[in-house]
């Protein structure tokens, strides 16, 4: 049998090869931190449910991982980036994850994370012409 490779966008596909990676990763970790996988989402909204932000990511074993944290450019600088931050360490803890990791890039919030006790870890350089930092937070 010979195998060739696809470049077809399908869920389906996406599903069996993260399934097939996390199987595989079970095989690896303790028992206790086996399971221990949820996506999260949280927004910044007005009263009306209009939604100016969020941050979403996912515990994985025993960490949070934080994928995307934006604020509507009107209400940066007051606030709310560490707000939601601090909500998702709390929700880390209550996981008992002992990290958070994330990343941003040069022109994005290094020195906003770096003031939420985040430190820099790695580093690749000329990712779109900019910096690409790694970052974590003991917790």
């Amino acid at each position: 049998m010979e195998l060739y490779i696809s470049n077809d966008l399908n869920s389906s596909d996406k599903t069996y090869v993260v399934d097939k990676m996390i199987e595989y990763n079970l095989m690896h970790f303790p028992d206790d931190l086996k399971g221990r996988y949820q996506e999260f989402t949280l927004t910044l909204e007005n009263t009306d449910g209009q939604i100016f932000g969020g941050i979403t990511g996912e515990i994985c074993w025993n960490w949070m991982e934080v994928e995307y944290l934006f604020v509507d450019e009107t209400y940066r600088k007051l606030g709310y980036g560490k707000k939601l931050l601090l909500e998702a360490e709390k929700l880390a803890k209550a996981k008992n994850c002992e990290f958070i990791k994330l990343d941003t890039l040069s022109f994005q919030a290094l020195d906003f994370y770096k003031s939420q006790g985040f430190v820099v870890f790695g580093t690749i350089q000329n990712a779109g012409r900019h910096t690409h930092y790694y970052l974590k937070k003991d917790i």
